[in-house]
């Protein structure tokens, strides 16, 4: 079992020949709604990838939550819902995708009107692996710590610097960090997570190499090339795959972790062939 614990959203994901000016209206090429969220994409990849997948998140029984899950359950993931009783309505991201180049442009809540209380952590007992985003922090905290204690491998999703990330560090045995991700007046981010107690590090780059921390230095390693249709959700995939990885590969060493962020790679690069967070995962489709 591998817990992820964060975000999850109702993402409304609209594809456009180009992005629309002011004022202007534009017909979608294509459009799809997905269950989101660093957490639960993330978990959704788990899942997929052949792992019990459990997301401990917040989505309330507003109707707008019935998407969220159908599709959680379509995909296998396990969800725990620590708001099963508020009728307010789930984080929405909406989101537009550019087809001319992949890119996309979201506006979302990320969950800022909900806090979260400590939750039951019996699944964080039973995990080989768990992974948070820091959108909840007093969830990521309680779960943290919980899996620190019984030596479960910890991860965390850093996409971007957040109020909580200084208390999560000592927690953490894993962090894969985008190019954004930049702890206020710092300029090496390796050896500022390092000095925090962090062992295995890396920065995802896009299609760029991936650079890992080897404790002396950092090492390129590359990406599958791959022709890009959409981006969203790439990042989530990276995180998702390379927590099961790392559940397979623990406790890890050098050239382990190195194998599973390769692995990890290979399946974001996938998901980018595609539009959506969830056509990279149908039977029989291969990346370009």
């Amino acid at each position: 079992m591998i817990v992820f614990a964060g975000l999850c959203t109702l993402d409304i994901l609209q594809l456009v020949p180009a992005y629309p000016a002011d004022n202007e209206k534009v017909t979608a090429l294509d459009q799809t709604v997905a269950a989101g969220g660093p957490a639960t994409n993330a978990a959704a990849t788990a899942a997929h990838l052949g792992s019990h997948a459990v997301l401990m998140t917040a989505v309330g029984r507003h109707p707008l939550a019935t998407g969220i899950y159908a599709d959680l359950a379509t995909l296998g993931v396990d969800l725990i819902d620590l708001t099963a009783d508020d009728d307010g309505p789930p984080s929405v991201s909406s989101i537009v995708v550019s087809a001319a180049t992949g890119n996309r442009a979201v506006v979302s809540t990320n969950g800022a009107s909900r806090s979260l209380s400590a939750p039951d952590l019996t699944p964080v007992r039973r995990a080989r692996a768990v992974q948070v985003d820091g959108h909840y922090p007093e969830l990521a905290l309680a779960v943290l710590r919980e899996a620190r204690r019984l030596g479960i491998p910890t991860l965390l999703d850093a996409g971007s610097w957040k109020p909580v990330t200084p208390a999560l560090l000592p927690l953490l045995d894993v962090v894969v960090c985008s190019a954004d991700f930049r702890p206020p007046g710092v300029t090496d981010v390796p050896a500022f997570l390092a000095a925090h107690g962090v062992r295995w590090i890396a920065i995802s780059q896009g299609p760029a190499p991936i650079l890992r921390w080897t404790g002396a230095g950092l090492v390129p390693q590359p990406v599958p090339p791959v022709t890009v249709v959409d981006t969203l959700g790439a990042g989530d995939v990276l995180h998702g795959a390379l927590t099961s990885a790392v559940s397979r590969r623990w406790p890890l060493t050098d050239a382990t972790f190195a194998a599973a962020l390769d692995e990890a790679a290979a399946v974001a690069s996938r998901s980018c062939a595609s539009f959506g967070t969830r056509a990279w995962m149908e039977p029989g489709r291969r990346s370009s």
